[in-house]
């Protein structure tokens, strides 16, 4: 997002929002000047010839006039005329050697959103690839949405789906935001605050992710220094006296470093580095330690020909000095999930200080600088960026397939959440039985690395073993483990409560995605046995056909649309009936009668047969996952009970006793009512909820007894409340989960023997 003096509403639309795109600007009446410090036409594409000596120069040119035109008279919010801030982005991207394709873009990349550009002008003038990319990198306009957040959230989401059709337009938001960031300073304060907030949230870790270190480091920098400028002052303060005091000894260490290393015949180049502001911060919040207490605030890179000069370097830096323990990680044999390859390796090197080394090859520090943006995009022969990385980087795969999986989050403040996860955490890497390496973010679990594995992995998982031990699934994992998760095919969706377990957005979001996918089923499951039933109870046909050609009377899209909204009470089985059947009449005041005590007619009708039509809905327990069901809240319901079930809208079917006294709170409400039986599985015994009240005396080892009764007799108690009646006796109300009527019939009457117990009875809700 830029900013520019015109108008005040054009102005307080700039500000006021970062994600959302300006209103176009009228033609400019004259092209801006080039003041001296913009880069000239000549100076551009000679800084692009000079790595890439076959460019388009009259490509580069005409986007250049063009991009000027377009802008016109406007002008930032320093003063600076509009047209030096795609200047600098394509000057930034030319640092990192991208191609014809690229410049151009960043030279145009705010003419669509910002001028009166368009997509098809820019396709007309320049082509189709520069035209996509262009409108890439425009934002969303008239977003008909309630938060900042969504629609921030609705912009990165295309952004970064534009990304994973070409990475080039990930470089040039980089660029783009990388330029606003250095001229921060002008933008007003609480604007100023916003920015800094998203770049440090999103694109400095997305630049990390995709392997640019020094952008993403300087991206963070500038967001530490705008959001806490104090604490940047005092930390870089510090550092530069820091490096003053210490000026010789860092001379020393290279030096010392050097002639080791030449005098065992490894050809190096020795240079030492300073970590940057916010980097100090973050490890002096992290480990709640004051700044001299940090030792590594200087590291040294040791950057050689060859991955065996890299090991033969690590041999002689080890064999010189004292290695400090737990402080060597090796990323060229197992790299990092963003092309990232060096050895790092603390050690006591000159003066007791300690010195801490990056060995890597000269190739590994080009990508470790530049990550994506070291691969040749400009050469002959490579294909596109994006088939390129495809084949070579591991962080723009990373990329594709989390974007692909982010994409299909269901509103855009859970988009925003998950991205976020996504992209802000350092990693462990962990193992499966068969060798292949997972990257996760630390502190992740074996849920996170399940849905890693796969998603069907994850939504099956029932069970896992960490280094060939048993371990509940929400593990901590460390560096190294080697995890095998145990799954089952009874297990077709996850437990909702997984998702607050989950650490990654990618595991957050497909436990969502199954959870609601799982309620949708149940809801479209029992809102066709509703339909079927009341289709068999009237004596008419159903058909899906025919329901197909009913859609739009019931403004509906799909059959399972239908379905669900008849189970989650949304829509009457008898609308549906109706949409089908125009001639259909309701037949439920004759079978029920008017307000005549539905309940009490249930109770002198014969009971269910297990053999009857698909007119009575089987209940088989909360366990299943075929229908949304429930028991009643107060008492519950077990099998032999005589049962009904009552709809309630969004939440499924409700089963009650048919003695219970809250059915008559339904009774003017027929539709609600439904027709169930038990089906019960006796290979596979199941608890279900009951309810009984115990009038116990008030002496010691009572309720001791109590429960041990329920015990003895293989009941679980899942609840219970104590009240004094009085002095002598205490009123004990138990919840209680059972096998079945005559279960629980067995433990009311082994209590009704017991000496300490003056009364039992069930409760019904």
């Amino acid at each position: 997002m830029v900013f520019w003096r015109r108008s005040t509403r054009q102005m307080q639309a700039a500000t006021e929002q970062v994600a959302v795109a300006p209103a176009a600007a009228p033609a400019p009446a004259r092209p801006a000047k080039p003041r001296a410090g913009m880069m000239r036409q000549y100076d551009l594409v000679e800084k692009v010839r000079s790595y890439n000596p076959d460019t388009n120069e009259d490509l580069l040119n005409r986007a250049y006039v063009y991009a000027m035109k377009a802008h016109g008279a406007q002008t930032r919010a320093s003063g600076d005329p509009y047209f030096s801030h795609p200047l600098e982005v394509a000057a930034i991207l030319t640092d990192l050697k991208l191609d014809d394709a690229t410049i151009v873009a960043a030279l145009l990349h705010d003419t669509i959103e910002d001028t009166e550009a368009t997509r098809a002008e820019i396709d007309q003038v320049f082509g189709h690839e520069i035209g996509a990319l262009v409108e890439g990198l425009t934002k969303l306009k008239r977003l008909e949405l309630v938060s900042r957040e969504a629609k921030q959230a609705e912009n990165l989401r295309k952004l970064l789906l534009a990304i994973a059709d070409d990475v080039r337009v990930l470089l040039i938001k980089l660029a783009d935001r990388l330029h606003n960031m250095r001229t921060l300073e002008f933008v007003p304060p609480a604007s100023r605050r916003r920015i800094a907030e998203e770049t440090l949230d999103i694109y400095a870790p997305l630049a990390g992710r995709m392997g640019m270190q020094e952008m993403r480091e300087e991206l963070e920098d500038l967001s530490f220094r705008s959001i806490d400028p104090e604490a940047y002052a005092v930390v870089k303060q510090r550092l530069d006296a820091l490096a003053e005091r210490n000026r010789n000894l860092i001379g020393e260490i290279e030096s010392q470093l050097h002639k080791n290393l030449q005098k065992n015949g490894v050809v190096a180049h020795v240079y030492g580095r300073r970590k940057k502001p916010f980097s100090i911060w973050t490890k002096m919040e992290r480990k709640s330690v004051g700044f001299e207490q940090l030792s590594d605030i200087f590291g040294f890179r040791v950057v050689l020909d060859s991955v065996e000069a890299c090991y033969h370097a690590l041999g002689v830096v080890h064999t010189t000095w004292p290695v400090v323990p737990g402080r060597f990680k090796d990323y060229i044999s197992t790299p990092k999930q963003n092309d990232y390859r060096s050895i790092h390796t603390t050690v006591i090197g000159p003066g007791n200080q300690r010195v801490e080394l990056q060995i890597r090859t000269e190739e590994m520090d080009r990508i470790a600088e530049f990550g994506i943006a070291a691969h040749a995009f400009y050469k002959d022969g490579v294909g596109s960026p994006t088939e390129l990385l495809k084949r070579e980087s591991n962080a723009f795969a990373w990329l594709r397939h989390t974007i692909g999986m982010l994409s299909e989050s269901a509103n855009p403040e859970e988009f925003l959440e998950h991205t976020k996860l996504e992209l802000f955490h350092d990693q462990v890497f962990c193992f499966t039985p068969r060798g292949k390496l997972i990257a996760l973010p630390r502190h992740a679990n074996v849920i996170d690395f399940a849905y890693a594995v796969h998603t069907d992995v994850g939504n099956s998982a029932v069970g896992c073993k960490i280094n060939g031990k048993f371990a509940p699934l929400s593990s901590e994992l460390a560096n190294g483990d080697e995890v095998e998760v145990l799954t089952s095919e009874a297990q077709s969706a996850p437990p909702s409560a997984w998702e607050t377990l989950a650490v990654t957005g990618r595991a957050r979001a497909a436990i969502r995605r199954a959870t609601r996918t799982a309620v949708r089923d149940q809801y479209a499951g029992l809102g066709r046995r509703i339909i079927e039933r009341l289709f068999a109870r009237a004596k008419i046909d159903y058909a899906d056909d025919k329901l197909k050609g009913a859609l739009a009377r019931l403004a509906r899209t799909s059959i399972e649309e239908v379905m669900a909204s008849v189970g989650r009470g949304e829509l009457k089985a008898s609308d549906v009936a109706r949409a089908m059947y125009p001639d259909y009449k309701e037949e439920r005041v004759a079978r029920y009668g008017l307000k005549k005590g539905l309940a009490d007619k249930l109770k002198q009708a014969q009971p269910h047969h297990p053999s009857r039509s698909s007119a009575v809905i089987p209940v088989g327990g909360t366990g299943k996952a075929d229908l949304p069901i429930k028991f009643a809240p107060n008492g519950g319901a077990v099998p032999g009970d005589r049962i009904v079930g009552i709809i309630t809208p969004g939440e499924g079917i409700t089963i009650y006793p048919i003695q219970a006294p809250a059915l008559k709170d339904f009774e003017d409400e027929p539709e609600r009512w439904l027709d169930v039986r038990w089906d019960i599985d006796e290979t596979t015994p199941q608890r279900f909820p009951a309810r009984i009240r115990v009038d116990n005396v008030n002496e010691p080892g009572s309720l001791a007894q109590v429960a041990t009764v329920i015990a003895e007799h293989d009941g679980n108690i899942d609840n219970i409340s104590m009240y004094r009646r009085s002095p002598d006796f205490t009123e004990l109300t138990i919840d209680l989960e059972v096998y079945d009527l005559k279960h629980l019939s067995a433990i009311i009457a082994q209590l009704r023997a017991k000496a300490v117990v003056a009364r039992v009875e069930r409760v019904n809700g």
